[in-house]
C-alpha cells in the first residue's frame, strides 16, 4: 500500500494545471523566481508560492538561494527525463508551452488545446522549431542534429542509442569533449528522448547535454527572449552545415 499511496501522491503533484505549467517552464534547466513562474502560469504570486511549496516537498523541485533572492529549479536530470517521457507518452498532447510573458502555459496531456492569439501561436512555433529540454536540444532542430549524427555514423540508433567510435572521436576532436566528460554519475551517457512535438527521438543524456552546452559556448546557439526557445546564430548555421550538413529547421 505504501508504494501505491506514494505513486498516487506523486501523480497528484502533476494533476494540477498550474503545477504542470511550472514544471514545464523549468524544463529550460534554469532557476526561476516565484514571481516569474506566477507570471508564466498566469496566477497570483501567493498561489504560485503555494504550488511551489508542494512541488519542493514532493521532490520535483529544489530551492536555490542567492543572497536575498530565492529561486527554484527542477531537482535534477532524472526529474527532467521523467517529465519529457510523460509528455511524449500522450500522442494527443501539444506540450510546447509558451515563452514567459505570453500568458499561455501550454496544453495539458490529453486536452489537445492549442494556443490562441498571434503572440501565443508565434511563441509555440518558435518552441517547435528549437528549444532546450532541461539541458539538451529538442524540437525540429534537435531532431535534425540527431538525424544528421546518425546519418554520418556518429550515433547508432539501430540497437538503442549509442555513440559509435567515430562519434566519440567527433566529440573529442570537434567539440573538445573527451570520453570522461560523457560520464556523469548514474545518468545515461547517451539516451534517445521522444520529442513531444516531433514525435521522433532527439539526443539526450550526458552527450546531449554536452553537445547543447558547446553550441551555447561557441555562440552557435542563442535563446529567443527569456524562455526555452532557441535558434542558430549565423555562425551556428554555417558550422552545423559544414560539420553535419544540418540546415536550420
Amino acid at each position: 500500500m505504501g508504494s501505491a499511496e506514494g505513486l498516487a501522491a506523486f501523480a497528484g503533484l502533476l494533476a494540477d494545471r498550474t503545477r504542470a505549467a511550472i514544471c514545464l517552464a523549468l524544463l529550460d534547466g534554469r532557476a526561476w523566481t516565484a514571481g516569474e513562474l506566477a507570471a508564466h502560469a498566469g496566477v497570483a504570486r501567493p498561489t504560485a508560492t503555494g504550488h511551489l511549496h508542494r512541488l519542493i516537498a514532493g521532490g520535483l523541485l529544489t530551492e536555490v538561494r542567492q543572497g536575498r533572492h530565492r529561486y527554484v529549479r527542477l531537482a535534477g536530470p532524472a526529474v527532467a527525463q521523467l517529465l519529457e517521457d510523460m509528455a511524449g507518452a500522450f500522442p494527443g498532447t501539444d506540450m510546447a508551452g509558451a515563452l514567459p510573458g505570453t500568458g499561455v502555459a501550454g496544453a495539458l496531456p490529453g486536452t489537445g488545446v492549442a494556443p490562441r492569439g498571434l503572440k501565443a501561436i508565434t511563441a509555440a512555433e518558435a518552441l517547435r522549431r528549437g528549444r532546450t529540454c532541461y539541458d539538451h536540444l529538442a524540437g525540429r532542430l534537435g531532431v535534425a542534429v540527431t538525424d544528421a549524427m546518425t546519418a554520418r555514423g556518429l550515433l547508432d540508433q539501430a540497437g538503442g542509442f549509442a555513440l559509435t567510435a567515430a562519434g566519440r572521436a567527433w566529440f573529442a576532436g570537434t567539440l573538445g569533449v573527451d570520453g570522461a566528460s560523457l560520464v556523469h554519475g548514474r545518468r545515461s551517457s547517451v539516451r534517445g528522448c521522444l520529442d513531444w512535438t516531433e514525435r521522433r527521438p532527439h539526443l539526450a543524456g550526458v552527450a546531449g547535454a554536452r553537445l547543447c552546452e558547446q553550441l551555447f559556448v561557441r555562440e552557435w546557439l542563442t535563446r529567443i527572449g527569456t524562455g526555452r526557445a532557441v535558434r542558430l546564430t549565423a555562425s551556428g548555421r554555417t558550422a552545423l552545415l559544414d560539420l553535419l550538413d544540418v540546415k536550420e529547421a
